[in-house]
């Protein structure tokens, strides 16, 4: 991988680079030869503050933030020196963690921002654990989060010293991470449905994940998208690119922000009603919307995963599942998915002789 594109390391979803995490995490020892820092490395509001901040809640560590960047002198980053005895001893800086007894994470943010001579301090925080007169904490980890170096982030290039005291990963972005964590934090749906049905459009210069969960947390209040086009328009412009802006109102001009929802389909007395909703959407002179019909199947398959205990039958799952305006590979897709969620009641549902018949294409 070219470092200058993304970054260094593998590229991972998040799922995937907490799992790293939790590998690397699980030796135990301090010998700081081999227990190296974790550098994430990712464009601008791909996740990677958050990713560290929920990895460090969810699991029960403490957690502390720096960033390297906003310290003016090197006293900000490794003490103000005093003499004690005749001897030089640099204060503790408030920023390091106190020693609890506790784990914790120290989160160097965006640290290939800071100016060469916090960078080569950051070389004796990896290697030594600690700078001049103080440590950190035992049982603490370093986690950094780094920007590509290319021409749109203004960082300061990592010699190959530096960058051998870390290990490397890349974060990349994945609609349907990102979908199940916006439906968990209550981000507006239609939002998620436009990112599932143009996910290529969280690459711009402005549009990134972080800008786009800000836009979607302003519409929430906007019950009627239709008739407050402007002000739509007004915020969108304001968070995204111009060419996101005015394609989320193409895709409220195409009443695409009234897709059909998980509950419906799922929760419907009359799942016939609801599917032919459904084909009205999705077919247009004969034309199948695979966008549609696929952001549809991706917002099934996230609710499931989040909410099967509170649905009583999974009749109409099955009923959806063998529609014919579904193409095959489509559904072979959506029906691979739906059984790698491993719910015993799902995999009864959707595993029938019929379903199967479906998938193999067994018109018998």
């Amino acid at each position: 991988m070219n470092k200058n594109s993304i970054g260094l390391g593998s590229l991972l979803t998040l799922q995937q680079a907490v799992s790293f995490i939790d590998h690397i995490f699980s030796f135990e020892g301090n010998n700081l030869d081999l227990i190296k820092p974790i550098c994430i490395w990712g464009k601008a509001g791909i996740g990677k503050t958050q990713l560290v901040k929920d990895y460090a809640k969810n699991n029960g560590y403490e957690f502390a933030y720096i960033a390297p960047a906003q310290f003016e002198e090197m006293g900000d980053f490794h003490g103000i020196p005093h003499v004690i005895n005749g001897k030089t001893v640099y204060n503790q800086p408030d920023w390091v963690p106190v020693d609890n007894g506790k784990p914790g994470i120290l989160l160097i943010d965006d640290f290939n921002r800071a100016d060469d001579r916090i960078l080569r301090g950051l070389m004796q925080l990896f290697q030594n654990h600690g700078m001049m007169s103080w440590k950190l904490p035992s049982n603490w980890k370093i986690i950094c989060t780094a920007n590509p170096e290319d021409a749109d982030y203004s960082v300061t290039t990592l010699d190959n010293a530096m960058l051998t005291r870390m290990m490397h990963v890349s974060l990349k972005f994945e609609p349907k991470e990102w979908a199940q964590w916006a439906l968990n934090n209550m981000v507006d749906e239609r939002g998620v449905d436009f990112v599932l049905t143009y996910p290529e459009i969280i690459d711009g210069k402005l549009t990134n994940p972080r800008s786009i969960t800000s836009f979607f947390y302003h519409t929430k209040k906007i019950q009627d998208f239709k008739n407050s086009l402007e002000l739509v328009y007004q915020l969108a412009s304001s968070f995204l690119d111009k060419e996101t802006a005015s394609a989320f109102i193409v895709f409220i001009n195409d009443e695409l922000d009234n897709i059909i929802s998980p509950d419906e389909i799922l929760k419907s007395k009359d799942v016939s009603n609801v599917i032919s909703r459904i084909r009205k959407t999705c077919v247009k002179n004969g034309t199948i919307r695979l966008d549609i019909l696929s952001t549809i199947i991706t917002r099934l398959t996230v609710y499931l995963k989040n909410n099967i205990n509170s649905i009583d039958s999974l009749d109409n799952l099955a009923e959806f599942l063998l529609v014919d305006f579904i193409p095959n590979d489509l559904r072979t897709t959506f029906h691979l998915e739906l059984n790698f969620l491993n719910e015993a009641r799902i995999n009864q549902a959707v595993n029938t002789t019929k379903i199967s018949k479906l998938l193999i294409g067994d018109n018998s």
